[in-house]
């Protein structure tokens, strides 16, 4: 070993390697430690940048009006006031653009740059900003979000906190959207927040969901998307029936009081939320309005249950005190508390906003109707449907009865093929439908293979039985491309995931 490093020691092509390796990485240390220089440098700049409270670098202390009520003017730290003092001035540009994009590096690297510019100029509007809109307007900024209007007309209670996002003891009593405001200006403090401390109705739609309003570069900016946090139903129907007939995108959160299980929240069209009673009741109102379908919605298909939480009836004495409508706190709304397991608004929450980054970032979005409960007696009936195609197919084409026919598919191959591959919906119309132990010895059974399988609905699978199956026509002669595609795609995706079965 020595005579090598001897020899080589000697050689000069040897000294000039070993010369370029080690200045490269001195010059890649070098590079590196002036960035982690200059980056320690922006951040400590930054914050000796921050003002003292001052005349000219004020923090918004709002007054608003409620219900003839006076809420309570909320008293701002010392810190409070520097984040609200940096935050103005943020949101006039004067802030490294840089550093935003480091604290949005992990969206960045996602999204791509060109999705994370689409969400940075994007203006949104959140409506509601109780448990389930706190949580999506907290992760739409902490997104990357410029522009958001929160509109709510009610403050934060002491009860609200065991599902609110941001609020803290210190804003109880004080109007939601501000406290969502005050404290998500610590975190992004170049948002631009339009808070709306109001309820929603019909008669205002036209100013609370109009374009952009504040004097900048983006005034006159139409919303690109609104989100439907309301847990009243009338205000609900009103806010869905003036997006869907003005063509303004929006997503609708329904009931999570009473839930406890997060695997069965899912997203889907409002005409297929049928296992959800808040859903049930906004589809049927809106139905009369001439509006079945076209809105997406975040619910839940967990059903009630022994044991469960439930809406109890009101206390008998409670009628004693007059009409029941009497009790709330306004025209319509509830007068009983909501059962709500903190959790699972901040799970509808986060759907939510997940759909709205996404799509507005052009991320490719398939959600899959799998993963609820029940799921074994799906599979059960597809198996029974496919064994009994397969046993007409076979009668047909053999001019006999065949015993003891046996497909080459399992049941965990069904719910691969059903939830995994074609994520619960038809291949041709994409609506969810309701799609088997083979080889013990004498059996008989013919090839069939995962590729083979296709998800229809029930109505669609007897149509291509009679056309292609028994028919005897060509695929292209009863799809079309777009359908042949999608199979196609589906198909190849099928083979390259059997390797991680």
């Amino acid at each position: 070993m020595s005579s090598w490093i001897q020899r080589h020691a000697v050689s000069h092509q040897s000294q000039l390697a070993a010369t370029a390796v080690l200045s490269g990485a001195a010059v890649a240390g070098a590079i590196l430690g002036y960035q982690a220089y200059r980056r320690k440098e922006a951040v400590a700049e930054l914050k000796a940048s921050i003002p003292d409270v001052s005349e000219r670098h004020h923090a918004e202390k709002v007054r608003v009006h409620f219900l003839d009520a006076q809420p309570r003017v909320p008293q701002l730290s010392k810190e409070d006031e520097r984040s609200a003092a940096l935050a103005r001035r943020a949101q006039q540009g004067d802030y490294d653009d840089d550093l935003i994009l480091e604290q949005l590096a992990r969206n960045r690297v996602f999204l791509t740059d060109d999705g994370l510019a689409k969400l940075r100029s994007s203006f949104i509007i959140v409506v509601g900003c109780g448990g389930v809109g706190s949580h999506a307007a907290a992760s739409l900024a902490r997104s990357g979000v410029a522009k958001l209007r929160l509109i709510d007309f009610d403050q934060v209670t002491l009860s609200s906190l065991n599902r609110h996002a941001v609020a803290t003891l210190a804003d109880v009593g004080t109007p939601k959207v501000h406290c969502i405001r005050k404290r998500l200006e610590q975190i992004t403090p170049w948002t631009k927040f339009d808070c709306r401390n109001e309820l929603f109705g019909g008669s205002v739609a036209n100013d609370i969901l109009a374009p952009w309003s504040f004097n900048d570069s983006d005034k006159g900016q139409k919303p690109g998307y609104v989100l439907d946090c309301i847990d009243n139903i009338t205000s609900k129907v009103e806010l869905l029936h003036y997006c869907h007939s003005h063509s303004i995108p929006v997503i609708s959160s329904m009931g999570a009081g009473c839930k406890s299980d997060p695997t069965r929240v899912t997203v889907g069209d409002i005409s297929e939320s049928t296992d959800d009673r808040l859903s049930r009741s906004t589809r049927r109102r809106l139905k009369v309005m001439g509006v079945n379908s076209g809105i997406p919605v975040v619910y839940s298909t967990e059903r009630p249950g022994p044991g469960k939480a439930t809406l109890l009836p009101l206390a008998e004495d409670e009628f004693s005190k007059g009409e029941v409508g009497e009790l709330s706190v306004l025209p319509d709304f509830r007068a009983r508390i909501l059962p709500v397991l903190g959790t699972m608004p901040a799970v509808f929450g986060y759907t939510v906003a997940n759909h709205v980054i996404c799509d507005i970032a052009g991320y490719p979005m398939d959600y899959s109707l799998g993963g609820g409960q029940n799921r074994d007696k799906l599979y059960d009936g597809i198996q029974a449907t496919l064994q009994g195609l397969m046993e007409r197919l076979v009668r047909t084409e053999a001019g006999q009865q065949i015993i003891g026919l046996r497909l080459p598919i399992k049941k965990d191959d069904i719910g691969f093929i059903v939830d995994e591959i074609w994520r619960g919906k038809s291949a041709i119309s994409g609506l969810p439908s309701r799609l088997p132990k083979w080889e013990k010895e004498g059996q008989k059974y013919i090839p069939l293979g995962l590729g083979d399988l296709v998800c229809m609905t029930k109505e669609e699978a007897v149509v291509h039985e009679k056309q292609v199956l028994l028919g005897g026509k060509n695929v292209d002669e009863v799809y079309d491309e777009k359908v042949i595609e999608k199979v196609n795609q589906r198909r190849t995706e099928a083979e390259s995931y059997e390797r991680f079965r």
